[in-house]
């Protein structure tokens, strides 16, 4: 499966002008803020359209200027991980989950959802609000609906920024593990360079709008890397 982008979007007083393909791995979108990262992975999910270009996922266009192809987010089959979790505050981390798989039969739905609630660990708070529970707690709940959804793509916005040292640093790693059991293109979003150095298979760094760089994990990364963990 590949993620296909090229757009183009005017904003106020800025240009975006982006144009990348990737695959399966796990991408980080490294920048810093104002670059245009987050406004990328609203216009790949359609949250925002751009002014022209094309957006393709798994051979199937999403996003075609030329052919008038504009699919509504629910029909791009993308999971949108936000920095806030977005988790709907008045249903419980069961319910929570639960209504990330939707277009399935109710049946299958609880089965789901108790073998995704069984994975991540989080039996004891499955009844619990999300106002109940910590971030790091939340992220996983915000994983575990995203898993159980099946998405075709996944996007992270900074998913990790709220966190404390030793919960994002165990995220991380269940992100990692996610993406490999999900085996979809999935993009991360962040400023951090060690974030990006910790997740990324592949790098793109944006600048004003552009992709300015694309590579496997860069060789400043190794060293930045080996460095920190030194």
């Amino acid at each position: 499966m590949a993620l296909k982008v090229n757009i183009k979007k005017n904003l106020d007083g800025f240009k975006l002008d982006i144009n990348f393909a990737i695959d399966n791995g796990l991408t980080v979108l490294f920048g810093q803020s104002g670059a245009g990262k987050s406004t990328t992975l609203k216009i790949i999910i359609g949250l925002l359209t751009a002014d022209e270009g094309e957006i393709i996922l798994d051979e199937k266009k999403l996003f075609c200027s030329s052919t008038k192809i504009n699919l509504s987010p629910q029909n791009r089959f993308i999971s949108y991980i936000f920095q806030n979790h977005a988790l709907f505050p008045h249903i419980t981390v069961f319910e929570n989950i639960f209504y990330g798989a939707k277009r399935y039969e109710k049946q299958h739905r609880q089965m789901l959802a108790k073998e995704v609630i069984e994975k991540f660990k989080i039996e004891d708070i499955s009844h619990k609000y999300p106002y109940q529970i910590s971030g790091g707690q939340q992220q996983k709940v915000a994983f575990a609906r995203t898993i159980i959804s099946k998405p075709r793509a996944l996007l992270l916005d900074e998913p990790f920024s709220a966190l404390d040292t030793a919960t994002r640093t165990e995220m991380r790693a269940n992100l990692k593990i996610i993406q490999k059991e999900l085996g979809i293109p999935t993009i991360v979003v962040t400023h951090d360079m060690y974030e990006a150095c910790s997740l990324a298979d592949t790098m793109l760094v944006i600048a004003n709008g552009q992709i300015t760089q694309k590579e496997s994990l860069p060789q400043a990364c190794h060293e930045i890397t080996t460095l920190l963990q030194s």
